[in-house]
């Protein structure tokens, strides 16, 4: 059925304020129909969030595309944060690997510019964790969005309860210029029901990142309502709660195609309507210790020589906290201690947004960091490893997302500790 538009809508899908935004508004609608989505809703979040952030040479209808709609003054009504950077001159890489990345980022400083004439919030607003403090792109409770980046998405619907669909990239950017998305699916309030039980029997607190992989491959793109996760992590959306649900829902997000979950006793969704969240029939699915374990001994390996030495380590996808930089730091520095040693033995790098590390970047911490030698970057792990001369390292990652999508292979946070510091091979 076609959707009901509003006069002002359909004024603009007829042409009368531009070709551009026109065609902006067909899409968005065609987007919608394509869902059953039977209208369209504002937009009340200030700020969207962008998923591309990389000027791949291969990418020349993207930028045509947004040449037009600057030229047309056809920009964002909201401004927005984007996903970050694929590229860092701190992070090791070999001669060749440069020359690759010069090549296959070639447009990235236009694509930046393109970007700040469109509404970017500002200079350095790359993260995949937009919502940090620091940041300033947190939405409010029952904010309608037009974001993309899964783990971005997953985190707002969640942990803030705000509303918003798994978009892709321009999709997301078209809805913060028209200032309104189709109204389907985690938008409504049938659609934010959970299909699935998933109950935590575990005896010790579980790993976020195996938790979430083990969800996320599980119910795959439907809603969880997980029980018995506040035996672990309390009851309050405390920073280190908060630190544990976003790297729960990245894993659950790209290892399934979670957009939403909801934790009980917690998540807002969850401490506001309570077992009435949960479908008539949903599934239940067990996760104890036995479980998680089966679950991470299937990871493959897909080192060409799997008991090669690590020669790069990437913690910080999706990017850190201050809480979790900081944390890090006290165990990195007592293992580098416990060893006999002053210094990282695998060239490692942690990753948060810009304004979460440069906050970082005053404390004490910081200083403490910088003589083990680990690196800190804005850098997205997964568009650095994004080509075929990286595919080949034999890189370690505690981020569940970056095993998924790339070679890297997985580490739980006390083996990746073990591994850097040189307790273990």
């Amino acid at each position: 059925m076609p959707m009901r538009l509003t006069a002002e809508e359909r004024d603009i899908l007829d042409g009368k304020k531009g070709a551009s935004l026109a065609k902006v508004m067909k899409t968005l609608v065609m987007y919608g129909e394509a869902f059953d989505a039977e209208k369209m809703t504002p937009i009340t979040g200030a700020h969207g969030h962008l998923v591309t952030s990389v000027g791949l040479g291969v990418m020349k209808p993207v930028f045509a595309l947004l040449d037009s709609l600057i030229a047309e003054g056809v920009v964002s009504g909201q401004k927005f944060t984007v996903d970050p950077r694929p590229l860092d001159g701190k992070v090791p890489a070999g001669f060749l690997q440069k020359f690759f990345f010069k090549i296959m980022y070639s447009k990235q400083a236009d694509y930046e510019a393109q970007l700040r004439k469109l509404g970017l919030i500002r200079d350095d607003g790359f993260t995949c964790t937009c919502y940090m403090n620091e940041v300033g792109n947190a939405p409010k409770h029952g904010d309608i969005l037009s974001w993309a980046e899964s783990s971005a998405v997953v985190y707002a619907n969640s942990v803030l309860g705000a509303r918003c669909n798994r978009n892709s990239g321009i999709i997301e950017l078209f809805g913060s210029i028209a200032g309104c998305v189709p109204r389907f699916g985690l938008l409504t309030d049938e659609g934010r029901k959970a299909a699935w039980i998933v109950e935590v029997k575990t005896t010790k607190k579980p790993e976020a990142q195996l938790l979430g992989s083990a969800i996320g491959m599980k119910v795959m793109d439907a809603v969880p309502f997980i029980r018995g996760l506040n035996d672990w992590i309390g009851r309050e959306l405390t920073q280190e709660a908060k630190d544990y649900l976003k790297d729960m829902g990245a894993a659950a997000a790209s290892n399934g195609a979670v957009g939403l979950y909801h934790v009980e006793n917690m998540t807002p969704d969850a401490t506001e309507r309570g077992l009435s969240l949960i479908l008539p029939g949903a599934q239940t699915y067990v996760i104890d210790d036995a479980e998680l374990a089966r679950v991470e001994r299937e990871y493959p390996v897909i080192w060409k020589d799997k008991a090669a030495a690590p020669k790069l380590c990437f913690v910080g996808c999706p990017h850190l906290s201050q809480a979790q930089l900081a944390a890090w730091t006290d165990n990195v520095c007592a293992a580098l201690e416990k060893n006999g040693k002053e210094k990282v033995s695998v060239p490692t790098v942690f990753t948060a947004a810009p304004a979460v590390l440069e906050a970082f970047n005053k404390t004490g911490a910081a200083a403490r960091l910088a003589k083990t030698g680990v690196i800190t970057s804005g850098i997205c792990p997964l568009m650095y490893m994004n080509n075929p001369l990286c595919g080949k390292m034999p890189v370690i990652t505690n981020s569940n997302k970056l095993r998924t999508y790339t070679t890297a292979r997985y580490y739980r946070d006390e083996e990746i500790v073990e591994k850097i510091t040189g307790g273990s091979k």
